[in-house]
């Protein structure tokens, strides 16, 4: 063989590599990003999802110990009857304390406002609205 087909047959060889190498990396771009952007997504769905009411998450805990201890009709029973129970006293609680927490969320909201720009103060009120909105959206007072 010459050296000069060798050379052509070599370069044939780089060109093909480098034809490979990049494919590769386009495929692994591509996938990589599918992956995030599924990934994204059912985060993101998983975050939008209302939050179960009191009864369907009681009796989501109920199933899931059910199983994992094995418990008895009657132990379930029971376990249903504690957290029941729970709830009701956990409910009692947040609406005693509300207007405490209501309280303090406003003095923390005024002093912020307090040191604040004009400029900068708008860019708060909407950071605000949103927060309020995905507070009452996730069942939050």
């Amino acid at each position: 063989m010459s050296e000069q087909s060798n050379g052509a047959a070599n370069g044939d060889v780089k060109q093909r590599a480098a034809v490979w190498v990049f494919a590769v990396f386009v495929l692994g771009a591509l996938l990589g990003s599918i992956s995030g952007y599924l990934f994204a997504e059912r985060a993101h769905a998983e975050n939008n999802r209302p939050p179960l009411a009191d009864d369907a998450r009681r009796a989501q805990k109920v199933a899931l110990l059910t199983k994992d201890l094995t418990l008895n009709a009657d132990q379930a029973k029971q376990l249903d009857d504690v957290i029941r129970d729970a709830q009701g006293k956990f409910r009692a609680i947040r609406e005693a304390s509300q207007p405490q927490i209501e309280a303090t969320r406003a003095q923390a909201r005024e002093k912020v406002r307090g040191f604040l720009t004009p400029e900068q103060r708008p860019k708060y009120e909407a950071y605000l609205q949103k927060l309020d909105e995905e507070r009452r959206r996730n069942g939050q007072p």
